[in-house]
């Protein structure tokens, strides 16, 4: 064997390895580490777009949550003024019944007065005839002396 074929060998078995490295490996490996950074690429940009979003739904969600709480305030003022509105309707409800209640039990006192001072002349006409009787020592006649009666009644 002669050295320099063997050089001349080794050096065409490294052309052709460099060849198929070049036409074959390299192609393959290019497209590999391209498509590699490409997905590296669009995850970072996803993962950026992802933050970008977050800040986003994070500002809308404390403007929702500032409306909620306003919100919130205004419906439990118009709850408490409600309530107090309701409270005074129902004062005025109770002092409106109380004062009819009033003026019924001062009406139905006068009508139990006029009732007892009628009855009360009733009952002096009633002696007054029986103490005339006696002392005329005779009948009084009730229905003959009516108008009186009425005007001693009256008196009393």
């Amino acid at each position: 064997m002669n050295i320099n074929a063997t050089i001349l060998a080794q050096m065409l078995i490294f052309v052709v390895l460099i060849i198929f490295t070049v036409k074959i490996v390299w192609p393959w490996t290019l497209r590999n580490m391209v498509a590699r950074e490409k997905r590296i690429a669009d995850g970072l940009a996803a993962a950026e777009k992802g933050q970008k979003d977050l800040r986003e739904a994070s500002g809308r969600a404390e403007a929702l949550l500032k409306d909620a709480r306003e919100k919130a305030m205004q419906i439990e003022e118009h709850a408490r003024r409600r309530a107090n509105e309701m409270v005074e309707q129902a004062k005025a409800t109770a002092g409106a019944e109380g004062d009819r209640l009033i003026a019924a039990a001062k009406q139905q006192i006068v009508q139990e007065r006029n009732n007892v001072r009628e009855e009360l002349r009733r009952q002096v006409a009633s002696l007054a005839v029986s103490g005339a009787g006696k002392i005329l020592e005779r009948e009084v006649d009730a229905g003959t002396h009516a108008d009186i009666l009425n005007k001693l009644a009256a008196r009393i």
